[in-house]
């Protein structure tokens, strides 16, 4: 079983934002969503739904900007 970083998605009132992707980070995502499907039996129908649960996981496992998040607290 493959370990991923992300867990099961939380339903959420989304907030629009417009955000272009390279290709090939597109083509990632897309490819994260099946897998993520297939581990957790959870159906990704929108891979940019991915997009925060991947960005808040990058953010709280930071150590720099929890580091420098703090000093500047």
């Amino acid at each position: 079983m493959t370990k991923l970083k992300l867990g099961p998605l939380t339903d959420d009132k989304p907030v629009k934002i417009t955000v272009e992707l390279p290709a090939p980070l597109h083509r990632d995502l897309i490819a994260y969503a099946e897998v993520l499907a297939r581990e957790s039996g959870q159906s990704v129908a929108d891979p940019v739904r991915l997009i925060v649960p991947m960005l808040e996981r990058f953010i709280a496992t930071d150590r720099g900007f929890a580091k420098a998040r703090k000093i500047r607290s």
